[in-house]
Order: structure tokens, then C-alpha cells, then sequence
């Protein structure tokens, strides 16, 4: 028999929120946190801007210690790790260097490309003959699995602990693989999630590539806008998302806070085919991700209230509008509310999928949804399909109960994920 799966801890490190409770502050308020990088300027970049979390001296030393810090400089396992703790501490549980060895809980996080400046250190200490002073952390910070590694180190999980890339779908993805691994009985817990380095490093070659914007690098905040007319591509942004998954006999046997519910989702490949390309979606496929991700879930297409989309502000977003709307066979005002948390945090990559999936969270427990700041002038081709009402531009308080999280990602590969507010 499945087992019931649900959400026992969250945590976040976004571009506009470090925290659970700066960051729902932040999607309520529709505060962004894009801001101009006087370095990318310097670069000769043609997007000055993009979104990456505060993080202080002060709050690292409260994760790490100052061994671990030294020569520590990968941004995105420092995001992950911040963010993964937050949420076992949220789950109710303590980090605690001592602890028995947890075979009954894994750990599946995500990213893209892991330590950048570590590993432009480590080619310039080999250039210049330095090796022996690469410092004993090189290899741990460059590794792709290496947000995992200090992660399962720092919490002792002892089943199964990886590392998943899958470009912009990774953290959906993650949180499905997690979700499957607890719903078969192969784990009562698993933390999951994905982050992403930021910097000039990472954003160079989507510059080069002419999708990222460059219209607003004098006002930031009001450069990322998905499903907008005057949308003119995506902002970087950089941080990460964690969830602790849980079987709900455990939660329960736990007496712990459950956030919500997860009830199922899909994972699929448009093989680059029909239209698909390694930029592009394929759209048969993504039709089929929502589709199979509804079935999978034991709900129908009418259930669905409210959709976080993926929405980059490119212009596919309104290929991504048509999508759903076939899929869902739902038109005009029967549509669903939608929302792009990315005009708020700008496109995290690889943390993208994660985070949003917390942002999902976030917005079922407290029931409201969150508004797409910079979407006053909704894209014509959007404003065909469904109803203006539906892309709200202030908060809305509403009391739902079943909204879909979707990643669609470079490569042409797709996930899909169905959330609940939890009803025992």
C-alpha cells in the first residue's frame, strides 16, 4: 500500500528572503530582490542586475564552523546547506554533530554547477604551480555532489544521500524523487531540495545568449516580468529551497507541524523532438507532464485552484499559458490562478524549482497567493486564453485546498508536482 506523504519543515535562502519568515513576508508584500551589480557593469555584461540573498558573517557562523569556513567561498552549497538545516530544524529535529546515524532518512538535493569561484581558484593555483596549496576542501566544493556530502555530514543521514541535475527542473524533480522514495517505504524521511552559485561565472554564458534582459539595469526591481507585454527576458537570481518530506504515520507518531500535503506529480523529457529543442519545450510532452502529474494524484483537472508556474518572463510564457490551458481543458475565468514567484526573485536556475516549491508551500498553509508584481500589461497572447483576473497583481486571500507546481527546464525536460492542504 502508498504510503501518505507530506511536509514537515521548510526552509529558504531567496534573493528577496533569507528564512521562512522574511521570505513569506517578502511574497506577501510582492517585494523584490533584484538588485544592480556594479560588477557585472565592469564585465561588460548587458544584464547588470540579478538576484542573490543577503547572507552575513554573522549568520554563516551559525551553520558552519570557522574550520569549515576557511577558504570557503562556494556560494550555492553555503545556500543549500543554510536552507537544508533551516528546514530539519523546522521538522523538529536538531543538528547535532553526536547524533546516531539516521538510516531511516535520506537527502536528495540539486544543483546546477557547483562551487564556480572554488573551482577558478583551484585552475589558477594548477596554472601557476600552486597545487600543493589548493587548500583539503577543493574537491568537496567543486563537486557536484557536494551540497549532499556536507549536508549528510552535518545532519547524519543514512539512507540514501545524491545529488540530482536536471538544469532548471532539478529542485521539482528532487522533491518527486524524495516523494517516491518515502511512498514506497524505502524512507520515513527524506529532505529535499536544490540550490544554485550566483555570479558572474554562472550568468555569463544565458548573457552571452541574449536571454536575459537588459532594458532595466536602472531599475531593478522592476526588470523581472513574467506574462507581461513588455517582458524582455529572464533576471539571474541565485539561493535555494528545502523541504523534509515525511510519511504521514511518522508526522503523526511525531506530533509535528505538517505543512501541506503531497499527492503527486510526473517527470518526463520532450526528447527535443516535435518542436522541442535543448531552449525550447516540446509541447506534447509538457501536456503530458501535467496530465499524468493530475492522474497521479488521484484528482482531476477541475481540482486544480491556483498554478506556480515557471513563467521566466522569456517568450515562452505564453506557450506555457497555452499549455496548461490544454492540458487542463480550462479556459478563460474556469482557469486557475496562476503566479510566477520569479518576478519577484528573478530565474534561480537550478535553485528555481525548489525554492518555488517552498513559495507553493508557503502560500497553501497560509492561503493566499502571492502577486506577479510587474505584470500590469499582461501579455496579449496570455489575455486570449484566460481571464485577466486569474494573474493577480496584488495578494489575494483565498482558502484553496489543491495547487500544481511546475519546472520546465533547459534540455527540454519537465516536472510537475500537485500540493494539498493537509486534511487528516
Amino acid at each position: 500500500m502508498k504510503k501518505r506523504v507530506v511536509i514537515t519543515g521548510l526552509g529558504v535562502v531567496a534573493p528577496n528572503g533569507v528564512g521562512v519568515t522574511e521570505f513569506t513576508d517578502a511574497l506577501r508584500e510582492g517585494k523584490s530582490g533584484i538588485t544592480f551589480h556594479q560588477n557585472l557593469k565592469d564585465l561588460n555584461f548587458s544584464c547588470q542586475i540579478g538576484g542573490v540573498p543577503n547572507i552575513s558573517e554573522d549568520l554563516k557562523s551559525k551553520y558552519f564552523t570557522d574550520l569549515q569556513l576557511r577558504g570557503f567561498n562556494s556560494s550555492g552549497i553555503l545556500y543549500g546547506c543554510i536552507a537544508g538545516v533551516d528546514a530539519w530544524k523546522d521538522a523538529g529535529f536538531n543538528m547535532n554533530p553526536e547524533s546516531e546515524l539516521d538510516y531511516y532518512t535520506g537527502l536528495i538535493f540539486g544543483t546546477g554547477t557547483s562551487g564556480v569561484e572554488k573551482f577558478r581558484e583551484a585552475i589558477h593555483g594548477v596554472d601557476e604551480g600552486k597545487v600543493r596549496r589548493l587548500g583539503s576542501t577543493v574537491v568537496l566544493q567543486t563537486m557536484a555532489s557536494g551540497v549532499s556530502a556536507y549536508l549528510s555530514g552535518m545532519l547524519g543521514l543514512g539512507n540514501q544521500v545524491t545529488t540530482n541535475s536536471s538544469a532548471c527542473t532539478t529542485g521539482t524533480e528532487a522533491l518527486l524523487m524524495g516523494f517516491d522514495r518515502i511512498q514506497n517505504g524505502k524512507a520515513k524521511r527524506m529532505l529535499v531540495g536544490s540550490c544554485s552559485d550566483d555570479g558572474p561565472y554562472i550568468w555569463g554564458g544565458f548573457d552571452a545568449m541574449r536571454v536575459m534582459t537588459y532594458k532595466h539595469n536602472n531599475e531593478p526591481e522592476k526588470a523581472s516580468r513574467p506574462m507581461s507585454a513588455t517582458a524582455s527576458g529572464f533576471v539571474p537570481g541565485s539561493g535555494a529551497g528545502a523541504l523534509v518530506l515525511e510519511s504521514l504515520e511518522s508526522a503523526l507518531e511525531r506530533g509535528t507541524t505538517i505543512y501541506a500535503e503531497v499527492l503527486g506529480g510526473e517527470v518526463n523529457s520532450g526528447g527535443q523532438r516535435e518542436g522541442g529543442t535543448l531552449t525550447a519545450p516540446n509541447p506534447e510532452a509538457v501536456k503530458r507532464c501535467i496530465k499524468k502529474a493530475i492522474e497521479n494524484s488521484g484528482i482531476l483537472s477541475n481540482d486544480i485552484e491556483v498554478i506556480n508556474g515557471h513563467l521566466t518572463a522569456t517568450t515562452k510564457d505564453a506557450l506555457e499559458i497555452e499549455n496548461w490551458t490544454k492540458a487542463l481543458n480550462r479556459t478563460g475565468i474556469d482557469f486557475p490562478y496562476v503566479n510566477s514567484t520569479k518576478s519577484m526573485i528573478g530565474h534561480c536556475l537550478a535553485a528555481a524549482g525548489a525554492i518555488e516549491c517552498v513559495a507553493s508551500v508557503i502560500q497553501l498553509k497560509e492561503q493566499f497567493i502571492a502577486p506577479n508584481i510587474n505584470c500590469e500589461d499582461l501579455h496579449p497572447e496570455i489575455e486570449a486564453l484566460i481571464d485577466s483576473e486569474k494573474i493577480p497583481t496584488e495578494k489575494i486571500d483565498l482558502n484553496f485546498d489543491v495547487l500544481a507546481k511546475a519546472s520546465f527546464g533547459f534540455g527540454d525536460v519537465n516536472a510537475c508536482v500537485v500540493f494539498k492542504k493537509f486534511h487528516l
